[in-house]
């Protein structure tokens, strides 16, 4: 098997904002430094947006790999790794080694390591009850030092590097004068000690002369087999168990099937190939990494004993937020801050979530907990995030942790932290040259307030009211297509202005006016709702949603 090296993903949640994806890199960053046993990776389960593209490259820091799907993939299954084959390869070789390694399947290879073709037990064991030809290895091009090393043999005489490309294969079990009869040029011929039909076969321009049970071969034969270019092969066996193995010779290639090769990749989901492998009942079917080369081979057994991806979360527990397949990962962390949400786990796990404005803020905690000091660029990471959760401390959702955690980070960066602010939000505002689809999803969460009403909300930030309006103006047509092409009822947006502490929500979908007139106690005007002194989602919009959907369900209950 493929020893797998232990590697557990550190991800935020989808359209992730810039506290998510730092978060990830810092959290990995103190995992790794913490634990010697494992292997931590940050990963995104989205796009980056431009606010936190800025973060990235002013810091100097790789954005974290993209994970679109976290469910099991064949990488996570014990490949089974299989001998080396290639086509030239004897059918004896391949059997015995197909025999020791407990596989039905062999892949058989090129020298690069590019999969030619495949060898199954039964077609090996088809071969050698069922081939009554005895032309079989001439039409195979066996090499004869092959026929030599099956037959447990040595070559006496000739260039046995050659190939056997005409004639049949004989035995000299007849008198001299019938012998002489039907052989012919060419042909291989297996003989016992009778020095009259090896001069026969020689005199005939046989291509071989196989001699069992390691009989002398006189000088005489020898010398007539020089002169003629007969290989004469001495063997151990007797003329009954020559015949037996002879066959066994033949290169692999002469058999393997290399038609329709039904591989797998390292990167397929085992989802995806499950129904596959049911329906083509294979015994095993091979592996190729991103390269084209071979691997080993998988069969449905592997499914017993697959290896579920270990997964930390930040920033999020929400199913509907989580990375696509989190159902069919193992998840062994959550780091939030946010409302309890809908993620479940077969097993107890640590679960750290607190009443703060930003993940960032947790992990400077946790830097400080296990004694770790914070590198200039981490700290720049966890500061750009305190920043944006909290628009710059505006937020009500900031908390004073969160403000001492940026002062000490803002030292160790060495930031002044207005005039970073100004340019990060600056940056992450720039949306003049996005689609409105672009803009809708670079922050837009999913929530379910009741067993029948879900409804999402995504938000934009920026310091400047003319690129407000005009978002509005590309925004609102949009939602009326979003609602109609996703299962969220009811569609809102915030339109948070920085500087001036509000929002404007749009809204779009039956009976969201409603909702969130029974929130914000306040009336729509031109298809949104002017909500003063409001900027956070997550502590003024969610939770006050939240209510009114309840009440709205009650009403109707």
């Amino acid at each position: 098997m493929i020893k797998r090296q232990e590697k557990i993903y550190i991800i935020g949640h989808k359209n992730p904002d810039t506290d998510s994806i730092c978060s990830a890199i810092a959290y990995a960053d103190i995992k790794n430094r913490t634990t010697q046993s494992k292997h931590y990776f940050p990963r995104r389960a989205g796009e980056i947006n431009e606010e936190t593209e800025f973060v990235l490259k002013y810091f100097d820091i790789q954005p974290p790999g993209y994970m679109e799907n976290i469910g099991t993939q064949v990488s996570d299954m014990d490949i089974h790794v299989t001998p080396e084959a290639d086509r030239n390869m004897t059918l004896r070789t391949a059997w015995e080694q197909m025999v020791s390694n407990d596989i039905w399947t062999l892949p058989i290879c090129s020298k690069s390591g590019q999969l030619e073709g495949i060898v199954t037990i039964g077609d090996i064991t088809k071969t050698y009850m069922q081939t009554m030809d005895n032309h079989f290895l001439s039409n195979a091009k066996t090499q004869f030092i092959k026929i030599a090393e099956t037959l447990n043999g040595k070559v006496l005489e000739g260039n046995a590097r050659r190939n056997f490309t005409n004639g049949k294969v004989l035995v000299a079990a007849a008198s001299p004068d019938i012998f002489r009869g039907y052989v012919e040029k060419d042909d291989l011929v297996i003989a016992g000690n009778r020095v009259e039909d090896h001069l026969e076969a020689i005199e005939k321009e046989v291509s071989c002369l196989v001699v069992g049970m390691n009989m002398p071969v006189s000088e005489e034969v020898l010398s007539k087999a020089r002169e003629k270019g007969t290989i004469i092969i001495s063997s151990p066996y007797d003329t009954f168990t020559i015949a037996r193995l002879i066959n066994q010779s033949a290169p692999i290639g002469c058999i393997m099937y290399t038609g329709k090769l039904l591989t797998f990749s390292t990167s397929d989901y085992t989802d995806d190939i499950q129904e596959v492998m049911i329906k083509n009942r294979h015994q095993a079917f091979p592996v190729l990494d991103k390269k084209g080369k071979c691997l080993g081979t998988i069969s449905r057994r592997n499914f017993l004993d697959m290896h579920k991806k270990k997964v930390i979360l930040v920033d999020h527990n929400e199913k509907d937020q989580a990375v696509d397949n989190i159902e069919k990962a193992e998840i062994l962390e959550i780091i939030d801050h946010h409302k309890l949400g809908s993620l479940e786990t077969m097993t107890p796990i640590s679960f750290r979530n607190q009443p703060v404005g930003c993940t960032g803020t947790i992990l400077y905690q946790i830097y400080g907990e296990q004694k770790l000091e914070i590198s200039p660029k981490i700290a720049g990471l966890l500061l750009a995030a305190i920043i944006s959760d909290t628009l710059m401390f505006r937020s009500p959702t900031c908390t004073l942790q969160d403000k001492m955690a940026a002062g000490a980070l803002a030292l160790i960066a060495d930031i002044d932290i207005e005039k970073f602010a100004k340019e990060m939000f600056r940056a992450g505002s720039n949306l003049r040259d996005k689609t409105p689809e672009e803009i809708f999803y670079q922050d837009f969460k999913k929530f379910t307030a009741e067993e029948d009403i879900t409804f999402g909300v995504g938000q934009i930030s920026s310091m400047d009211a003319e690129e407000l309006t005009y978002i509005r103006s590309q925004l609102m047509p949009y939602m009326a297509e979003v609602c109609a092409h996703t299962r969220v009822d009811k569609i809102y947006f915030m339109l948070t202005n920085i500087m001036e502490s509000s929002t404007d929500l749009l809204y779009y979908g039956k009976g969201s006016d409603e909702m969130a007139e029974k929130a914000f106690h306040v009336r729509p005007e031109n298809g949104s709702f002017h909500l003063k002194g409001v900027v956070s989602r997550k502590k003024q919009v969610i939770p006050a949603m939240m209510e009114a959907a309840q009440a709205m369900s009650n009403d109707f209950s």
